[in-house]
């Protein structure tokens, strides 16, 4: 095979790698964005991970706070991805690192978890997910869970802090709950 076929294979894997994360991704409703490492930072910082904590991490992509969090705070981790390229890299990043036995994988739809195991949740979704998933989390969480996120409030609950620098959002349950109105 000639250097100029074998570099045309390259890039046509490359484009088609791209394409697949920038456009194809959508179709599973999750478009490819990875958390910074300074956000990742923050939001571990902020949950205050710990090893006795089950942090489940929604929208997991190629896995910055799973592996992360397992490796570095020791926490059991729950990743969950739907988008199934993004799942295979999760796989096969956990068999070659560190604290994998740490490390649960699920493949699915975020809004059909149970979060009742879970002490800190962390996400890096759009808008709308976080508001189809308050109701979930009101109704799922412990008292003393914490929710952190990335960009994107949970709307109308009131987060306990802020990083405007990684534009970080930390919430604790039951206090972040809006305030009870009286019907008037």
């Amino acid at each position: 095979m000639s250097v100029e076929i074998l570099l045309g294979f390259v890039l046509l894997a490359v484009a088609a790698a791209i394409a697949y994360f920038g456009l194809f991704s959508f179709v599973f409703g999750a478009g490819y964005q990875p958390t910074p490492r300074a956000a990742v930072a923050t939001m571990l910082r902020f949950a205050e991970v710990t090893a006795d904590d089950v942090v489940y991490d929604l929208g997991a992509g190629t896995g910055a706070i799973v592996f992360r969090a397992a490796r570095d705070q020791g926490a059991r981790v729950v990743g969950v991805e739907i988008e199934p390229l993004r799942v295979l890299i999760l796989r096969l990043r956990r068999r070659l690192g560190r604290g994998r036995e740490r490390i649960t994988l699920a493949w699915g739809n975020l809004f059909e978890l149970d979060f009742r195991p879970a002490t800190v949740v962390t996400a890096f979704l759009w808008p709308g997910a976080m508001a189809r998933l308050r109701p979930k989390l009101e109704r799922e969480l412990a008292p003393g869970a914490r929710v952190v996120s990335h960009c994107h409030p949970v709307p109308g609950w009131t987060s306990a802090a802020y990083d405007r620098a990684t534009d970080v959002y930390l919430y604790r349950w039951p206090s972040a709950r809006p305030p009870a109105t009286d019907g008037t």
